[in-house]
């Protein structure tokens, strides 16, 4: 059984008068290719599918759409809109009532309330839930790139710092998330995993201080290549360029794919990532030499102090 709808899809193709339909499907989705594909092949569709690796609605399958009439992005919200590219999020569910694991560590009755696009249909219901156990939750809209009220992704967590809220309950998986939401807003967070029904207050000190010890492991470099991205979301030519221009020992490197293999062929012996920022956060033990984000990298070359410590996040022009 296809978790992603296809009927409602089959007559969006329709009406734009496609024919060839390239599909790209982030890691979590991927084997639902198979099955999208044949019933989408049934309704007339010739189907093309991207089997490079997709990192979120920033890093759209450009190669495979040259082939197609349309891509189809399942699985994330629009980040950049494009006439010839639908994206198609994935719907998630589960039970409200796993809510009353996290009443008990919420300390404000007024808190903001974030969450991942697959469940931010759920966002009005959680709040009626925690209505009902006296807790006003506010969910607020983001930038360009979390077009949805109540979103974040795991490079921005403008909707959070939009509530305004001294605290923030974040319901998802993963830790990422949550600790991103402490740093970038200073506000007590909540992390809720809606599955595994595990809540917790997240603690972000930890993080901090593994990478104050990559800073000081980077500090005596010879030289710093200064990743720019290639892929079509996540170009960050500007803050590379002024990365550059902190250091006599930085230079520029275009990449697509940031691997252990591509930094250690090209040789320096630190990078600063201003590809997706998670790479340099959840990858860091993959990598053989230090990949720092861009604020650490400010932070070695004396353009922000270590008490200024914040997450990378990749913002909204």
């Amino acid at each position: 059984m296809l978790l992603i709808p296809i009927s409602d899809l089959i007559e969006q193709l329709r009406s734009r008068g496609a024919r060839r339909v390239a599909l790209q499907f982030p890691a979590g989705l991927a084997r639902e290719a198979p099955g999208a594909s044949a019933a989408l092949r049934d309704a007339g569709f010739e189907v093309i599918v991207s089997g490079d690796p997709c990192y979120g609605g920033c890093d759209l399958a450009l190669d495979a759409l040259a082939y197609a009439d349309v891509l189809v992005h399942f699985g994330h919200a629009p980040v950049e809109e494009r006439p010839d590219v639908v994206y198609e999020p994935v719907r998630i569910d589960f039970d409200l009532s796993v809510l009353e694991r996290v009443v008990p560590l919420l300390k404000a009755r007024r808190i903001g309330l974030v969450t991942t696009i697959q469940h931010v249909h759920l966002l009005d219901g959680m709040a009626a839930f925690l209505r009902g156990h006296g807790v006003e939750a506010v969910a607020a809209a983001g930038d360009g790139r979390t077009p949805v009220p109540g979103q974040v992704l795991g490079c921005n967590f403008a909707a959070a710092r939009a509530t305004g809220a001294d605290e923030i309950l974040f319901v998802g998986t993963g830790v990422f998330h949550p600790i991103g939401i402490r740093l970038s807003t200073r506000a007590r967070v909540v992390a809720l995993d809606p599955f595994t029904g595990q809540a917790e207050v997240v603690d972000a000190d930890r993080l901090v201080r593994r990478r104050a010890a990559l800073m000081e492991k980077a500090r005596d470099a010879a030289n710093y290549g200064i990743i720019l991205s290639s892929r079509s979301g996540q170009r960050r030519l500007d803050l590379a360029r002024r990365l550059v221009g902190l250091s006599e020992k930085a230079f520029l490197v275009v990449m697509r794919e940031v691997s252990p293999d591509a930094l250690l062929d090209l040789g320096f012996e630190a990078y600063v990532n201003t590809a997706c920022p998670r790479l340099a956060y959840d990858d860091q033990v993959r990598f053989p030499v230090p990949v720092l984000a861009p604020p650490e990298f400010e932070i070695l070359c004396g353009a922000r102090s270590l008490d200024d410590y914040t997450i990378d996040e990749y913002l909204a022009p």
